[in-house]
């Protein structure tokens, strides 16, 4: 008899990447709503890579952290709807709640790319930088 159910060979949508990650190590805030709506708690991050889909954070601890929550990435007024996807020690990986605009995802990897010391890198794993010369259009 076989070890694994029919449910392992399923695809998850979850589990497929369907964008190009960026590395880009910007300094962010995660932001939840307390239980029984009686306030917010704040939580300092790094974004260590994003995509139109999602983000790896890095945290100090993910004690008490809720798996729901606002991202706001210093710098930008807006906030991403976020729902963790994993957690690996301090690393989380969340999946946007409604992919961000290739507009917003331009202004932040073109931020980072201004401010850091040097080229713009993919993310380990992603297969090399795939970006179409449209995607930097009228940025």
């Amino acid at each position: 008899m076989e070890a694994a159910t029919h449910l392992a060979r399923v695809k998850s949508e979850m589990y497929e990447r369907q964008w190009e990650r960026f590395n880009v190590r910007r300094p962010a805030r995660l932001m939840a709503v307390k239980p029984g709506l009686t306030g917010i708690t704040l939580r300092s991050c790094q974004v260590l890579d994003i995509s139109q889909g999602g983000a790896g954070i890095e945290v100090s601890t993910t004690i008490g952290l809720s798996q729901h929550y606002y991202l706001q990435i210093f710098g930008l007024a807006d906030r991403i709807g976020c729902a963790e996807a994993y957690r690996n020690g301090n690393r989380v990986g969340v999946k946007f709640i409604m992919p961000i605009t290739e507009a917003l995802l331009r202004r932040i990897v073109r931020t980072d790319f201004v401010m850091s010391d040097g080229p713009l890198k993919p993310a380990p794993g992603s297969g090399g930088l795939k970006v179409e010369p449209a995607f930097w259009a009228g940025a």
